[in-house]
């Protein structure tokens, strides 16, 4: 089984003023396959992984021979969370949340406004590349709760359900924003799918693989979105 690129469900310019097209043609075509390929060719000699899908790779290193496991960490990684991050994004966003996660934020966060602008503080705060998620935890009662990753981790690896997440390396708005991560940060909101992170929301008190393997378009894998 080779791993492949998902189409993006909109066109590269149907999110601007908030994303151009330049950006999201090289976010998408450049990078994001650079990763599939490389994943590709990094699983090329070991059979025994080519019916393992990326999630399964990313949350398995553990089975993954030595020798390739920083290549599959960052590739795979890279794979899922892009393919996860375009399915986070709408050009015709419906702008807050509503009903159990709506209800959530509000608990969790006291506000949606004070849940943002945590949200995009952490994003602006982390040094280097990486992300910044809005993920349900898997103790404390399921609660939300805002975390960063570097390179191409994800909060799955430590047991945290992702609801929502956003794209900090520099490839994701420099082209627009130049060096200002933060203002990005900020302009991003119109563009994304509540409905989608409602729809994880409500499977996130699954077990990880049992929840993301799941039809109806929430697995983040290439294969299946």
């Amino acid at each position: 089984m080779k791993h492949i690129l998902p189409s993006l469900p909109y066109s590269h310019a149907s999110l601007e003023p908030h994303i151009d097209k330049r950006t999201m043609a090289l976010h998408h075509g450049k990078h994001h396959a650079s990763y599939v390929a490389n994943l590709n060719a990094t699983l090329d000699n070991f059979p025994e992984l080519h019916e393992r899908s990326a999630l399964w790779l990313l949350l398995n290193l553990d089975k993954v021979p030595q020798t390739i496991r920083a290549a599959v960490r960052n590739n795979a990684g890279g794979h899922v969370n892009h393919s996860l991050f375009w399915r986070t994004m709408s050009p015709v966003a419906n702008g807050k949340p509503v009903g159990a996660l709506a209800e959530a934020i509000d608990r969790d966060f006291s506000s949606f406004e004070l849940f943002k602008s945590q949200f995009a503080e952490a994003g602006e705060k982390h040094f280097g590349s990486g992300w910044v998620w809005l993920a349900r935890a898997q103790q404390d009662g399921g609660k939300l709760n805002i975390y960063t990753t570097s390179g191409h981790d994800n909060p799955l690896m430590q047991g945290h359900f992702p609801i929502l997440l956003n794209d900090v390396w520099e490839h994701a708005y420099y082209l627009n924003y130049e060096n200002r991560r933060g203002d990005y940060l900020k302009g991003w909101w119109p563009l994304v799918n509540w409905e989608e992170a409602a729809n994880r929301f409500e499977r996130s008190d699954q077990s990880a693989e049992q929840a993301w393997e799941t039809e109806g378009g929430l697995v983040p894998d290439a294969e299946t979105v």
